[in-house]
């Protein structure tokens, strides 16, 4: 029977408590003040907020030069704006240059992409222009951008070249990029198994494959494609997994693919959701909830704001009552076009349009920095979605905030800080209907 070594990063060293009652935290503040039936309008709420999140406690953070990590990377990051470590960095970046397997459990956002491809630009061969690493990641979105994230990481190892493959490009252009010489290939899995077929992507000198995403690309259905090209790599490499949740196909591909000493780091919900997204939940009539995710928006004006809706038809209805509200919103569902998805895209990115409304399959593969406010317009289906969803605030250290919008009978279902802010179970708890008062 095989044996992880475990490392668990909690940030103050207590265990989590059970949200109702706990008053040290503001989940639990506001949590405790909606079970007792409290009164107080919206305006007031929000302040209240803001109180208690600035009597929260600020952590000690690692800074790039206290590590291992080699000078030009350090200096590429540094210009990037990064001083201080993620807690997914701190604790993996030691074990992946120690050439140790590695199961990384940590929401999206908190830098995974810097814990896996710092090691990995640090420990390429620059004399072999060959392939050493592949990273396989669910959507051309994901690839492309984490693709451009470590080559900026190596902006100063000229000798590192880094190509990102996935479906949706010519893939002659591909292959003439992988004939000249690539020695980091970042993908997505039907695109990168391509490549193998046409004997173009040469897997025999691979040293490092991670999963980026990998709880995403099995809810895609990619695990076949996946055991498929883990099979063909050489057997002696280095194989890192990351993944916001641990669902047992995950834990069956670790047990298959990884090898027996694989350490096992996992960020703890406690540190993932309290200091870098600050998360409230209201209870309002459904009829209202456009008025409150407005008025929530107008307070806190974020720069950029994600909101999900459950449906393609709701994400449809929202953007166009918010264009009519003058918000500068566009949808995202999985009825549009590539060309549509991606014109959509760019405005969200270039800063022409600060109001994304989109569904959870939609958004798989969004990475966009300065995403401040996510918004559950619609209470997800789903525990892992409401982890992925918040994930796209409180990115790589900088802190976010989410909002979840409760109506009628959907109810918060066991609300704890030992999970996440919304998680389902058996016994339900109604919140009173008086939460907010408009």
């Amino acid at each position: 029977m095989r044996v992880l070594s475990f490392l668990t990063v909690v940030s103050n060293g207590k265990n989590a408590r059970n949200a109702v009652g706990c008053s040290r935290t503001i989940w639990g503040k506001m949590l405790e003040m909606m079970l007792k039936g409290w009164n107080g309008n919206l305006m007031e709420s929000m302040e209240n907020m803001e109180n208690m999140e600035n009597a929260e406690a600020t952590e000690t953070k690692k800074s790039y030069r206290d590590s291992a990590i080699d000078e030009r990377i350090i200096r590429a990051v540094e210009e990037m704006g990064f001083e201080s470590m993620t807690p997914i960095q701190e604790q993996a970046i030691p074990i992946m240059l120690d050439g140790k397997d590695l199961i990384g459990q940590a929401q999206t956002g908190t830098g995974k992409t810097a814990a896996f491809g710092i090691p990995i630009i640090q420990k390429i061969d620059p004399e072999e222009k060959g392939l050493q690493a592949i990273i396989l990641c669910p959507t051309r979105e994901l690839a492309m951008q984490a693709a451009e994230e470590i080559r900026r990481f190596a902006k100063y190892m000229h000798e590192v070249k880094v190509l990102p493959v996935y479906g949706g490009q010519d893939i002659s252009r591909q292959i003439r990029a992988l004939s000249k010489g690539v020695q980091i290939v970042v993908g997505t899995p039907g695109r990168v198994m391509d490549h193998m077929r046409r004997h173009t992507l040469k897997t025999g000198k691979v040293r490092m494959v991670v999963l980026d995403e990998a709880d995403e690309m099995l809810n895609m259905g990619f695990r076949e494609d996946i055991e498929t090209i883990l099979k063909d790599m050489p057997e002696e490499r280095q194989t890192a997994l990351f993944s916001a949740t641990m669902p047992k196909p995950i834990l069956e591909i670790t047990k298959e693919y990884q090898k027996e000493d694989a350490e096992y780091l996992r960020i703890t919900p406690k540190e993932v959701t309290i200091p870098l997204v600050k998360q409230a939940y209201y209870q309002v009539p459904r009829k209202e909830k456009e008025e409150v995710l407005t008025r929530l928006m107008d307070y806190y004006h974020p720069k950029r704001s994600l909101i999900f809706c459950n449906t393609k038809r709701m994400v449809d209805e929202l953007t166009e009552h918010l264009k009519d509200r003058g918000y500068q919103a566009e949808g995202l569902h999985g009825d549009l076009t590539q060309h549509q998805r991606d014109t959509v895209m760019n405005l969200f990115r270039g800063g022409r349009m600060d109001v994304l409304i989109a569904t959870d399959v939609a958004a798989r593969g969004i990475d966009v920095d300065d995403v401040e406010a996510v918004f559950n317009y619609d209470v997800p289906e789903d525990i892992e979605y409401y982890v992925h969803r918040i994930g796209r605030t409180g990115r790589a250290g900088k802190t976010g905030r989410s909002f979840t919008l409760v109506s009628g009978r959907n109810c918060i279902k066991s609300a704890t800080l030992s999970g996440y802010a919304i998680r389902k179970s058996g016994k339900e708890t109604y919140l009173p209907r008086r939460t907010l008062l408009l």
